[in-house]
């Protein structure tokens, strides 16, 4: 639709302002992006959150970390600092800037932010006209019309101008110092030398996405009982909830919760058979290493189920008190998935593992 504007851009700025699997579900498109155009340099601005796990995305070649008022977060940036933002975006003369956003996300304070730093094409999905904020407006159609998968969505959004990759997968650089340092503390701890493994994050950033702990410890008592070991993850704001979870696990479990940097729990999920989680970072952190995932799933968003990866997703329902008050995301579409419950966690890992097995066999 657009693209003959934009066959000449080569400094063009990305905004994921959310989470870290957010940036990641976003890769493929700005994949598309970097290899549409020669010489295309991107730079993302996002989260501190997203940041963290940006270095390790290949298509990214500079990171502007900033937690901006629109969206939740811990930290808080006020107005002058928003205002220095604005700036800094002009002083790096971007050519266009792609604004990446869920359908339940209002693209227009990002908006204003690109006019404020002089950013003349700006991409973006928005449900009303934003006139000359966003000057290539794509009307929002979700989840109105349809819903369609995060990465989808962003892919869509970047073909208007153009931008097309044959390689849709999620992709990380898991460093080779990270990966040995994993092997020496799974060795310390004796984890997989006479038992098969498997991890567990069972924190996630949302109390509403949050799978019950009584529910994971009996899944975890089970699959220990049939001779898994479980290594527990967990940010360290999430340190105090793993080692409760821990301490009722006993010796069964391993607990590396606040323990491990960021390419550190990369290379983990990446060594792991299976990876136990909640929807969040660590579910997209597989799907990029190619791990299987047992996904816990809320009903939330619908669209952030693991990418192209061996999973099994087992739906749950949020508390009502910590549901969505808007109106317009409250449906969460039928499914017909099975549902969440210890019993289905273990036969899920069962069956993943299984499907492993089979697939080197078949590989040798």
């Amino acid at each position: 639709m657009f693209s003959d504007a934009w066959r000449n851009y080569k400094n063009i700025l990305c905004i994921r302002l959310d989470n870290m699997g957010d940036v990641l579900m976003s890769q493929p498109a700005m994949r598309a992006l970097k290899h549409s155009g020669l010489g295309r340099q991107i730079t993302l601005l996002t989260s501190s959150t997203g940041a963290t796990i940006a270095p390790f995305i290949p298509e990214v070649d500079a990171i502007i970390p900033f937690d901006v008022p629109w969206v939740k977060t811990d930290e808080i940036n006020g107005e002058q600092q928003l205002l220095a933002l604005a700036d800094e975006l002009r002083s790096r003369r971007f050519d266009a800037a792609v604004i990446f956003t869920s359908y339940s996300q209002n693209p227009l304070p990002a908006a204003m932010l690109c006019y404020q730093a002089g950013i003349k094409a700006v991409l973006g999905y928005c449900r009303e006209n934003p006139y000359r904020l966003i000057s290539h407006w794509i009307p929002d159609r979700e989840p109105l019309d349809y819903i369609v998968h995060e990465v989808q969505r962003q892919l869509q959004l970047v073909e208007t101008v153009g931008a097309a990759t044959s390689d849709t997968n999620l992709t990380l650089r898991v460093p080779g110092e990270s990966r040995q340092t994993i092997r020496t503390r799974l060795a310390a701890l004796r984890v997989g030398k006479d038992r098969p493994w498997l991890v567990l994050h069972a924190g996630v950033s949302e109390e509403k996405r949050c799978y019950p702990a009584d529910e994971y410890i009996s899944a975890c008592r089970s699959l220990i009982g049939q001779g898994y070991e479980i290594v527990l993850t967990g940010s360290s704001s999430e340190q105090g909830y793993v080692n409760n979870i821990a301490r009722r696990l006993g010796d069964g479990a391993a607990n590396l919760a606040g323990e491990l940097s960021i390419s550190e729990l990369m290379a983990l999920i990446a060594a792991a058979p299976v990876l136990i989680s909640n929807n969040t970072g660590p579910v997209h952190i597989a799907a990029a290493v190619g791990t299987p995932v047992v996904v816990l799933y809320a009903m939330t968003n619908p669209q952030h189920t693991p990418w192209k990866v061996s999973s099994r997703v087992l739906y749950f329902a949020v508390r009502a008190d910590l549901r969505t008050k808007n109106r317009l995301l409250q449906a969460f579409p039928d499914v017909s998935g099975p549902q969440a419950s210890p019993l289905a966690i273990t036969a899920a890992v069962n069956e993943l593992v299984r499907h492993a097995s089979c697939e080197i066999e078949l590989r040798y």
